[in-house]
């Protein structure tokens, strides 16, 4: 559907509105992280909310905690060069700036801990928060690798901007599949790398807070520096916990006939929009006759998570809804404009990325907040506010 500046515009059918109505949350989660030491801590952290406070509430107040974040970091080291001492006209971040992004991530991984706990707690679980949830939770792929970015910089103990990219994309793809295996199976079934990276993220801000960025230089293995660790272990990641865990619950569900069986054309058809958009991203990640990543890797790497959050939407609504998911994203037609115009004409190219990026984020905001309001206007409740009796 195109952009409409209403903001009452109808995203969703009446097919998906028929089966949120139908449907029942069920994940699996069997990380020990989260198992034995958060959920207790969560647990007993929950009973220090008051019960009018609603989970969507919740949800989006640790959403602002990253996006504070975000904005933080940008005012301090928009192009990651501070940490490099290679300009004198970059100063060094504070590192106060490192403690307060640690602990806004504790926060944030926290809140979206305990929401659901709380619509549990205060008998509002339904749909409406699972989506605002995990849409959420897809709009914040981009920001951790983001994040650990800025305590390395551009230098020669850390990594290129093109790089940086391609771990963005992993990211993204770890927390797609996991809601492909879910439209294929009807479960959840929670990733290992989500508890491990948020808490390692913590931590690594909370060290570098202490000794400062310039504590990494000196952190060498066999000439790899950390960052070179830590894009080895995204991947590895990937390869260990991600990818044969999701393969297998996909042939444990098929063969005992307990998932949507769906076939195999229509089980991968969630991949086709995401592959499309990351063939668009090559295009212009190859072609770009100004090395628009290293220009502006910031704008480049947001740009990238705006639409791929849209994408993901589109994809858990779906499943949710028990819906046949959608093969292409209205986004990708401006995308795929942008980049045939910057490299015929490389002068504009920059200006075109801001372009983009603006109408990505408008595109989507108006899209997240249409399709809220659609469900509350449905099912006849409010996002941020719980029924009185709290």
């Amino acid at each position: 559907m195109m952009l409409s500046f209403s903001w009452n515009t109808k995203y969703l059918t009446s097919e998906h509105l028929q089966g949120f109505q139908k449907y029942k949350y069920s994940s699996v989660d069997t990380n020990p992280i989260g198992k034995y030491v958060m959920h207790p801590f969560w647990n007993w952290l929950i009973k220090f909310f008051p019960r009018w406070l609603a989970p969507n509430l919740i949800t989006f107040i640790g959403f602002l905690f990253i996006v504070k974040s975000f904005l933080l970091l940008s005012y301090f080291d928009y192009y990651f060069y501070a940490s490099s001492n290679k300009n004198a006209d970059w100063s060094s971040i504070p590192n106060w700036v490192f403690a307060v992004v640690a602990f806004n991530i504790f926060i944030s991984y926290t809140l979206d801990g305990i929401d659901g706990k709380q619509a549990r707690r205060t008998q509002t679980s339904g749909p409406l928060g699972e989506l605002f949830d995990h849409g959420l939770d897809s709009w914040t792929t981009v920001f951790i690798p983001i994040f650990l970015y800025s305590t390395f910089g551009r230098n020669s103990f850390s990594l290129p901007p093109k790089r940086l990219y391609f771990i963005c994309w992993n990211v993204f793809f770890n927390f797609y599949i996991s809601h492909v295996e879910k439209y294929n199976t009807g479960i959840l079934y929670l990733p290992w790398s989500y508890d491990l990276s948020m808490l390692g993220t913590v931590f690594i801000f909370g060290f570098t807070s202490v000794l400062s960025h310039n504590v990494w230089k000196k952190i060498i293995f066999r000439k790899y520096s950390i960052a070179n660790l830590l894009e080895f272990f995204f991947y590895l990641s990937t390869c260990i916990f991600n990818i044969p865990i999701v393969i297998y619950n996909l042939y444990t569900a098929y063969s005992t006939k307990k998932g949507r069986n769906l076939g195999l054309a229509e089980g991968l058809r969630p991949l086709i929009p995401l592959i499309y958009f990351l063939l668009l991203s090559l295009i212009w990640l190859h072609y770009s006759p100004t090395n628009i990543v290293e220009r502006d890797p910031r704008a480049f790497c947001l740009l990238a998570g705006n639409i791929f959050s849209n994408i993901c939407c589109k994809l858990i609504i779906a499943q949710m809804s028990n819906t046949r998911c959608q093969i292409f994203n209205w986004m990708l037609i401006p995308f795929s404009i942008i980049i045939l115009v910057s490299i015929i004409v490389p002068s504009l190219e920059l200006f075109l990325l801001y372009v983009i990026l603006m109408i990505s984020v408008i595109y989507h905001i108006h899209y997240g907040t249409c399709v809220v309001k659609q469900m509350c206007d449905h099912f006849d409740i409010m996002c941020f506010r719980i029924h009185s009796k709290y």
